[in-house]
């Protein structure tokens, strides 16, 4: 027990058991004149001419674009108490007690950095991948480099300087990633520090025979492998004959060449050892943005230049940045905010499995997969509420609330994250109550005007947004493409609105201007529909509560992830698991999705043109197809089920949904339709002109009814 007052500084944030002591909050200002963001040293590599020389901005304002590549050294003070969060640190190696870790850096920036907006635009690598390009409306994958690769350059038009940096440690080298080198914790005496570790292996394929360690194992301690053909089957253990080590970090199945089962899923627990310390993930971007924001040095390429800076997000680093700013860490070791705005995309309510003992950061859970990592612990969503499971009251905007770091966030979540992730826990308490845009007394959803003015105390930095009917979607599914699903995977394209609302957020930092109100499903509206827990862990969506059409050759089996409390052992506030992994054992979270209308579209969100004016449904959640461990449920993928175009056919297949001429008559019809969809979501700040414009000219250019 921690004497009263005394600093929770093992796990302050994650998952944040407890407010932060008031003694803490004076500790973590008093340090505020300590010390600066430790990057001890830059190594630039290399400094080129890119994009062939192109020049951007109106009439070329914004001139031609450089390409600097090179590596940053960095190093913390476990002493700090913003440093003292990272799990293992006081185990990490030091010198002259610093913890010192090195990361690749790739920045793009005006030559002429006068003739840029002096804004900083983060993108957080995924899995030390890029993912901009969509979002960019550009190409070029993790090196963008000629002219065609920089494409329409949503941001490059308006002069903004693009950085990244490796934060994740178990991310693969090579492909132009970019990773991060952390050191290994280790016993004070030197010795290698061990522990429980749990693998969830699925291949969908039927060729892999060896599967690759997160972690070194240890070898001469008992491990154990299962298999199980679909999630709600019993676990079949496989003996110890039937496997082995082909080396510390791989496992095989005997004889040596047996293929693991296609699709069947694999569970290997062992006792892995030397353990990084992969929360320094975390300080590295802090202390690369911050370094890049204030320091005058002559190895800042950006000295001088960067008044906003900005993170944006697609998946796994959007989870990271939950935790972010849970943890303290949007704050820079001189006290000062590191991002002033942060534009989310599909992270739900979840963190990442970074700032814990053998930390895996790449996995990720979705309706199949990986349910049992501690990927999401209470609190889910930013204001402090109470959680009744554990008697806590917290929230993960609490730590930056108190030290006024907190950035401008918009949560962005696709339909999938309500399927696969309970991603509405992101904006309701844990009892599963609507929590508002506002904090004053009337509770106001509505009335926000486009400066900011109105008589209410607001709740100043989080919206929620849903896209309605929108997978978990990373560069786009492919048109006509099924992948491991029973039916096509949904193609509709996220990045419109995102670019919108990515204008809305830097309006509301630097003019103050409110952003569109949140837009998600709600409980006081009548269009959140409750999931329903099972027996197996797993949980459903009631076809008739729903209101799930009977689409002829579609399968509707409401599956659903729901969120349990999961019991990790009594040293998870430190981020040791020593129960690992969990059962679904414990009480569960009330989540819901979206309603939806006749069609099987989402009522609730942001519609965007191919909901609105659909011609097909659209989902967020999807079910593999027999072959690849069907109906189990089909992760990231949502779907595509196309309307009948003429109502003869509809009635001969016995469709329930209007055809496309009983919508929208003929072509220009659905034109029409699509223009007004659009023009409606612009007068809302959803949309851009342009983007509204490449709705209609892609309408027009479409086969609908012709």
């Amino acid at each position: 027990m921690r004497a009263a007052g005394e600093c929770p500084i093992s796990r302050l944030g994650e998952p944040m058991k407890r407010a932060i002591a008031p003694t803490c909050v004076m500790a973590l200002v008093l340090l505020g004149s300590r010390a600066e963001a430790r990057i001890t040293s830059v190594e630039i590599k290399s400094v080129e001419l890119t994009f062939d020389g192109r020049t951007f901005g109106p009439n070329s304002s914004v001139g031609a674009y450089q390409k600097i590549r090179g590596t940053a050294h960095g190093e913390v003070d476990p002493a700090d108490l913003r440093n003292a969060i990272i799990t293992d640190i006081g185990l990490a190696p030091r010198t002259l007690g610093k913890v010192g870790y090195s990361m690749d850096i790739y920045i793009l920036k005006p030559i002429d950095s006068s003739r840029g907006n002096h804004k900083l635009f983060v993108e957080v690598t995924n899995r030390g991948n890029k993912l901009f390009g969509p979002f960019n409306l550009s190409g070029g994958g993790n090196n963008p480099t000629t002219a065609a690769d920089a494409g329409d350059a949503f941001l490059m038009n308006q002069g903004y300087s693009l950085a990244w940096n490796g934060w994740d440690p178990l991310a693969a080298p090579g492909g132009d990633r970019l990773t991060i080198k952390v050191p290994v914790a280790t016993n004070p005496d030197g010795s290698s520090i061990t522990g429980r570790s749990y693998e969830y292996i699925v291949f969908d394929n039927a060729t892999a025979t060896s599967y690759s360690l997160a972690y070194a194992a240890d070898t001469r301690s008992s491990a154990t492998l299962t298999m199980r053909r679909h999630l709600a089957d019993p676990r079949i253990p496989i003996a110890p004959g039937d496997w082995k080590y082909a080396d510390d970090r791989t496992i095989q199945l005997l004889p040596k060449g047996t293929p693991f089962q296609q699709s069947a899923i694999y569970e290997f627990v062992y006792t892995a050892k030397d353990p990084l310390v992969a929360g320094l993930g975390f300080a590295a971007t802090r202390d690369f943005v911050s370094f890049l924001r204030h320091a005058t040095t002559g190895d800042n390429p950006l000295a001088g230049d960067v008044q906003r800076a900005y993170a944006f997000t697609v998946s796994q680093p959007a989870r990271y940045l939950n935790d972010f700013v849970a943890l303290g860490f949007n704050e820079d070791e001189a006290g000062r905010p590191v991002f002033d705005g942060i534009e989310n995309w599909i992270g739900g309510g979840n963190g990442v499995v970074l700032n814990f003992r053998f930390a895996q950061p790449g996995r990720t859970e979705r309706n199949r997969q990986n349910h049992l990592y501690p990927e999401a612990s209470f609190p889910f969503a930013f204001p402090e509420v109470f959680d009744p499971l554990t008697g806590m009251t917290n929230g993960r905007g609490v730590r930056c609330s108190l030290t006024g770091t907190c950035p401008k966030f918009l949560q962005v979540i696709s339909a999938n994250e309500y399927w696969v992730k309970a991603g509405s826990l992101a904006h309701t308490d844990a009892e599963g109550n609507d929590l508002s845009d506002w904090d004053g007394e009337e509770n106001e959803l509505h009335g926000d005007d486009d400066e900011g003015n109105d008589s209410h105390r607001r709740s100043d930095y989080v919206r929620n947004y849903l896209l309605s009917g929108v997978e978990h979607t990373v560069a786009g599914a492919a048109a006509n493409s099924r992948g491991i699903c029973q039916q096509f995977q949904n193609t509709t394209d996220p990045n419109p609105a995102l670019r919108a609302l990515f204008v809305a957020l830097d309006r509301w930092v630097t003019r103050g201007a409110r952003p569109p109100r949140s837009e998600v499903p709600r409980v006081s509206d009548g269009t959140a529909v409750f999931s329903v827990a099972q027996p197996d862990g797993l949980g459903v969506v009631p076809q008739d509560e729903l209101g799930w059409p009977d689409i002829p050759g579609v399968t509707y089996t409401g599956l659903i992830t729901v969120r349990h409390l999961f019991d990790w052992g009594p040293r998870f506030e430190e981020g040791i698991l020593t129960i690992n992994p969990p059962d679904f054992s414990g009480p569960v979270y009330p989540s819901f999705v979206s309603a939806v209308d006749e069609d099987g579209n989402e009522v609730a969100g942001i519609r965007l043109p191919p909901v609105a004016a659909p011609i097909a449904t659209t989902t967020g959640w999807a079910l593999r197809a027999p072959v690849f461990g069907g109906p189990d449920g089909c992760e990231s993928s949502g779907q595509w089920i196309a309307f009948a175009a003429r109502e003869a056919d509809r009635l001969a297949r016995n469709d329930p949904r209007l055809s496309l001429e009983e919508r929208y008559r003929n072509h220009d019809g659905y034109v029409r339709a699509v223009t007004r969809a659009a023009e409606k979501l612009a007068k809302r700040r959803l949309l851009l002109p342009e983007d509204v414009q490449r709705y209609v000219d892609a309408a027009q250019a479409s086969n609908v009814l012709r």
